[in-house]
């Protein structure tokens, strides 16, 4: 037996298959698959519709990151003998010209830092796959809208290149179309983004861009692992005490297709309320879209009722699988899905980031319903000062400037800021602040730590970015399109009022309305909630013994 250090050094090197409906026969461990692997790895025993996928350990990642240059030899090759496994769990095969397997490849850390770290989508696509895939699917349009959207990733996460050039080209197809998104373009508009994709990579980057499947398998390994030490990723771990030394699990998972057509998309839920906590479920959706366009906030997203309406079978079985969900995890939970020609897929499950308020609703309903004991429920709540939690309600003499997407609880009135620089700033001179963006990202995760409030002009409330603002308690509204910002000249209007940067405004986030000044505001006390919380403290002390 080696030493204690060698012994420790070995511990996380381990690669876990993930079969759809059924799972390996011993329970793996969370510090090495990472809460991502590991809920799949439950959800798949319980027989949910969970793509084939194998999870690389977290101590690849920790050995990496002691030499960062280029994968482990030995993962290569245990790699290599895995990626058999997968492929003949799904009868395809990476790389080939006729039946090829693609897989995303995404982190997962032992703690879940949504949006934090890098992933890749629709790898192993290449010149040579793409007339298989062609065949598999009969659709070219999936098939050159995955080329394209792999290319410009790849270019952004494994090379740092700028999205502007990828930007702009698509740009100008949209106004060429006359279309709003890509969403909207047809195969042969998408065929020429591919290839001028291709172009932009190669003088991006200075070479071709990589024509091998494992080529590219390796490299964005590599990026997902590289990106546990990211700005954003950094930021997120001091922000929430998360210790830096356990590093993050990557799951390499067969690809869905949202982008499959008009039965096709992909979403994220919450099995509850997010910001109130109200048992209902709460679905963020995007028709023809790959799951990166949901929790990017790049696009601002469908409702329950919308993905109802047309796929009245998929949203049935999401609240199916919500129901299932809690009563496997036992807590709120937050789920990643794709819907493939109206079939459902799940791609991973964690546990909800929620509003103070919802915290405390979702714990007393939990228990209420007999999914939790007062005890557990007492245990989750101890981290929450209770004295200090309230919504707000706006009663306003004017009229609302604009209305976006609510997206969180309370009212903030605070001080303009176009970005991170101002938003410190400003709080530094101790004012409020409403940080004020086109799209809720979450490489903005210090500013919007600084702030007391985001509003952005897109995106929806399930966006990692919205997701993140929540659980810091900052009002949040987001979809909101009377919103335009000019950066060069630091201002911005919403709807036919301008205003410059340092100005008041006011951010309902539970309505999504936006007021010019300040408003008079009703705070509201969760009463009956505290009470309960009281009954349990009160009914524990009584079981203690006494001396």
């Amino acid at each position: 037996m080696g030493s204690p250090s060698e012994l420790v050094a070995t511990l996380g090197r381990e690669i876990v298959p993930i079969r759809f409906g059924a799972a390996p026969g011993h329970e793996p461990d969370i510090a090495t698959l990472g809460f991502k692997g590991y809920n799949l790895w439950r959800m798949a025993r319980l027989g949910l519709p969970v793509p084939q996928a194998i999870v690389i350990g977290t101590g690849y990642c920790r050995e990496y990151l002691a030499n960062p240059h280029g994968l482990p030899a030995h993962l290569e090759t245990a790699l290599t003998a895995q990626l058999g496994s997968l492929e003949l769990a799904t009868g395809l095969k990476f790389g080939s010209a006729r039946k090829p397997l693609l897989v995303s490849v995404r982190s997962g850390a032992p703690v879940s830092m949504p949006g934090m770290m890098e992933t890749v989508l629709n790898v192993g696509l290449t010149d040579s796959t793409v007339p298989g895939l062609l065949r598999l699917t009969g659709n070219p349009r999936l098939v050159w809208d995955s080329y394209r959207r792999l290319v410009q990733s790849f270019a952004e996460v494994v090379y740092s290149c700028s999205p502007a050039p990828f930007e702009e080209m698509l740009r100008q197809h949209l106004r060429r179309a006359d279309a709003e998104s890509a969403r909207s373009l047809d195969f042969r508009a998408l065929q020429e983004l591919a290839r001028g994709a291709l172009g932009i990579f190669e003088s991006q980057t200075g070479r071709p861009f990589p024509q091998k499947p494992l080529d590219q398998l390796h490299a964005a390994i590599e990026s997902v692992f590289a990106s546990w030490n990211g700005n954003k990723a950094r930021e997120y771990r001091r922000l929430n005490q998360i210790d830096a030394g356990t590093g993050t699990a990557v799951t390499v998972q067969r690809m869905v297709y949202g982008n499959a057509g008009g039965t096709s998309g992909s979403g994220v839920a919450f099995t509850r309320d997010p910001s109130t906590g109200a048992p209902a479920l709460y679905v963020d959706f995007l028709f023809n879209a790959q799951g990166e366009d949901v929790v990017s906030g790049r696009q601002s997203a469908e409702d329950l009722d919308a993905l109802a309406a047309l796929l009245p079978d998929s949203a049935e079985e999401l609240s199916r699988v919500a129901q299932t969900l809690e009563r496997e995890f036992r807590d709120m939970q937050e789920f990643e899905f794709t819907i493939q020609d109206g079939r459902l897929f799940l791609l991973q499950t964690r546990t909800a980031k929620r509003t103070a308020w919802a915290a405390l609703r979702s714990a007393i309903d939990l228990v209420d319903e007999g999914l939790i004991d007062p005890s557990t429920a007492l245990q989750r709540l101890c981290t929450l000062d209770l004295d200090l939690i309230e919504r707000s309600e706006v009663h306003a003499e004017a009229a609302p400037l604009a209305r976006g997407v609510p997206a969180g609880l309370g009212v903030v009135t605070g001080k303009i800021a176009l970005d991170a620089a101002a938003a410190r700033r400003l709080k530094s001179a101790g004012h409020e602040v409403i940080l004020v963006r086109d799209h809720p990202s979450t490489d903005d995760i210090a500013a919007i730590a600084a702030a007391d409030g985001l509003l952005c002009a897109s995106g929806g409330r399930t966006s990692h970015a919205a997701v993140v603002a929540r659980q810091l308690d900052k009002a949040c509204v987001v979809g909101c399109s009377a919103l335009a910002i000019d950066t060069a000249r630091r201002r911005c209007s919403i709807g036919a009022t301008a205003l410059s940067e340092g100005e008041i405004v006011s951010v309902d986030a539970a309505s999504g309305e936006i007021y010019a000044g300040a408003v008079k505001v009703e705070r509201i006390v969760p009463s009956d909630e505290l009470r309960k919380v009281d009954a349990w403290r009160a009914a524990a002390a009584a079981t203690l013994p006494h001396d």
